[in-house]
């Protein structure tokens, strides 16, 4: 017994050793925003004081649009997320896009809320200040949770509504992204806070998409800074903390008409559950994408940019 324990208590010491030189090695400081907004806005970007933050945001395209579309981002993403496709449809639409609290140059909210009532609540609060009376509104993973829960709560200020690879239904036998895992642990949870191996993004984004060809290093750079901006490590670990559970019953009292975009090679959110969506919004029409991963605008933004004016503007 004696010789067990002092086998165990050797291979508890060489793993503390190790879990050390690696905290050490990948220890990385939290990039302040004044920092970050040098790389990553341009000369579309404004910031908005709204909800005890400064918001991030970019209002683009044709200003005659009376119903412009707003796009929602996914979990450790980005308004830069809809890069191309804003590229894409804003000679014929008015687009608005932001940082969701949590994430990007807006960072984590004083109220430490990350729950979907929250972010539908800052939605709305956006759209009040921005004096957008109705919308078309769209969103990706997350965002897509937060766009249908949305318009559950505020039909009459929805036109449209495209879903991307949108959360809602359970996600059982789904092995998800290796970050997202990862974060979910409680010891490696913490450690999340302040050690960040770049490598790590790199991974998760090729479980994100279908094609690692277009994981290209500035793309994995961008996402690794964004997620170093000071309080974003915190927070995420709150917004992981939140779930991802929805009451998808509710999912049937979504009134507006709809479109549904997925990859059919999310290994994220499976493919099933966009059948589910297509058969629980009535009138809803479905848009599958071959060899497409869980961010379809991003690995295939034309495919999407040509199914979202269809639906759109005919």
């Amino acid at each position: 017994m004696r010789k067990i324990l002092r086998t165990v208590g050797l291979l508890l010491l060489f793993l503390m050793s190790v879990l050390v030189i690696f905290s050490v090695v990948y220890y990385r400081r939290d990039i302040p925003v004044e920092e970050l907004k040098a790389k990553y806005t341009n000369t579309e970007s404004r910031f908005i004081h709204l909800m005890g933050m400064q918001v991030h945001y970019r209002d683009e395209g044709d200003v005659r649009d009376t119903v412009p579309l707003v796009l929602i981002h996914g979990t450790s993403s980005s308004l830069q997320t809809w890069d191309s496709l804003t590229a894409m449809l804003k000679s014929q639409k008015r687009v608005i896009r932001f940082d969701l609290p949590a994430f990007g140059l807006t960072g984590p909210n004083p109220e430490q809320d990350y729950s979907f009532g929250y972010y539908v609540r800052f939605v709305d609060s956006f759209l009040e200040r921005m004096h957008i009376s109705r919308c078309a509104i769209a969103g990706n993973s997350l965002g897509g949770g937060i766009a249908w829960e949305y318009a559950v709560a505020h039909p009459e200020k929805l036109k449209k509504m495209i879903l991307i690879d949108a959360t809602g239904f359970p996600l059982d036998g789904t092995r998800g992204a290796l970050g997202f895992t990862m974060v979910r642990i409680p010891l490696l949870g913490n450690l999340v806070r302040y050690v960040s191996p770049k490598f790590i993004t790199r991974i998760t984004l090729e479980d994100v998409y279908a094609d690692n060809h277009k994981v290209t290093d500035q793309l994995v750079q961008r996402y690794y800074d964004l997620t170093l901006r000071t309080g974003n490590r915190e927070a995420l670990l709150q917004r992981i903390k939140s779930g991802f559970d929805q009451d998808s019953v509710k999912i049937r009292l979504v009134a507006v008409p709809t479109l549904i975009i997925w990859g059919d090679k999310d290994h994220l959110v499976p493919l099933r559950n966009a059948y589910l969506f297509h058969q629980t919004i009535r009138g809803s029409q479905l848009e599958i994408l071959k060899d497409v991963g869980h961010v379809p605008m991003e690995e295939s933004p034309g495919q999407v940019a040509l199914t979202v004016e269809k639906f759109l503007l005919h």
